[in-house]
């Protein structure tokens, strides 16, 4: 539990700014994910009406995601970079630049998500 609080609340000034940097980059790319596959709603079988409804539930889905909007407090980078992964709007590959601390944690927290 200590080393949680202290990753949360201790963020390091080079991660932080490296994670400002980024992010609008990984989000530009997940947009473009998500357009990709509303292209292919758009274009899919079924009527007009069942697509567009399908689309219309994605969208409101896919709007909180961290890919497409992020909460900017320091104390959020961790959960937003977990939330990016989960999102599968950047992988492991791209914390690559992050303190080890960071890279661990993340890690840690997806093998166990719950503690």
């Amino acid at each position: 539990m200590y080393r949680y609080n202290t990753m949360i609340n201790k963020v390091n000034e080079r991660d932080w700014k490296l994670f400002r940097k980024l992010l609008p980059e990984w989000q530009l790319r997940h947009m473009q994910s998500l357009l990709d596959d509303y292209a292919a709603i758009i274009a899919g079988d079924g009527d007009s009406g069942t697509r567009f409804w399908k689309l219309e539930r994605r969208l409101k889905r896919d709007i909180r995601h961290v890919g497409v909007q992020a909460e900017m407090r320091r104390s959020m980078m961790v959960f937003n970079l977990l939330n990016l992964l989960n999102e599968k709007a950047i992988t492991m590959s791209d914390l690559e630049g992050f303190s080890d601390d960071v890279k661990t944690f993340i890690a840690e927290m997806q093998e166990h998500p719950a503690q």
